[in-house]
């Protein structure tokens, strides 16, 4: 009998050198899958990261601007502490009699009368206390005008409430004249003011003078 010749195929298939060439496919597919996966994954995590760290950049912008307005604060505590301290001991009157004093010079000084003053404190705060002088005021209307600058601009801090027309004769006006300053609760206390009426208190007219300036006794002494 004669040998079959072999097949090609089948030699092929029986070489050592072919299974080496086909396991040596299948784990250059297999890596290039696994390279083409990891590609993939790092290129979505490197994404997220970015996004992330942009995020984080954002919100430390924000915080960054949000305390901005903070930084120094304790300096500027302690300019605004000075500031308070150099703005009492330059327009707060020391006392009373010197607010009342001042307003008599102002009188004089812009030619003004006065009558009807009446001095009175509010409730003690607790920095300052407000005293009111409630008054009426008659003069011609350059003289009033010169008194109301005058008390507009004065060293002591005064502010004018209110000022009402209440009668007029030839060239000499009358109002009604409500002025405040403040002074600190305990020279408040120690002027002995009476209080300043509520709202449901106050009249239409002034109420008797509780006290006169001492400008104001001088000037009727004489």
């Amino acid at each position: 009998m004669t040998a079959r010749p072999t097949s090609p195929w089948r030699e092929r298939l029986a070489s050592p050198l072919t299974w080496h060439y086909a396991g040596f496919t299948v784990l250059l597919v297999l890596v290039i899958g696994l390279a083409i996966r990891f590609g993939l994954d790092w290129a979505a995590t490197n994404g997220r990261s970015t996004d992330a760290l942009a995020g984080k950049q954002i919100e430390l912008k924000a915080m960054d601007l949000q305390t901005a307005p903070l930084r120094g604060l304790d300096k500027r505590v302690e300019i605004s502490r000075e500031a308070i301290k150099t703005f009492y001991a330059k327009r707060i009157p020391a006392s009373y009699s010197s607010f009342a004093t001042r307003i008599g010079e102002l009188e004089v000084n812009s030619g003004v009368r006065l009558s009807r003053l009446q001095y009175t404190q509010g409730p003690a705060g607790t920095d300052l206390t407000e005293i009111s002088l409630d008054a009426g005021i008659t003069g011609t209307y350059p003289q009033i005008m010169r008194f109301i600058n005058s008390v507009e601009r004065d060293q002591n801090f005064f502010v004018i409430r209110t000022m009402a027309l209440t009668g007029q004769q030839g060239g000499s006006v009358s109002l009604r004249l409500k002025v405040s300053t403040w002074l600190r609760p305990a020279d408040a206390e120690a002027s002995g003011l009476p209080p300043t009426p509520s709202s449901d208190e106050k009249t239409d007219e002034p109420a008797q003078p509780s006290r006169l300036s001492p400008a104001r006794q001088s000037k009727e002494g004489e």
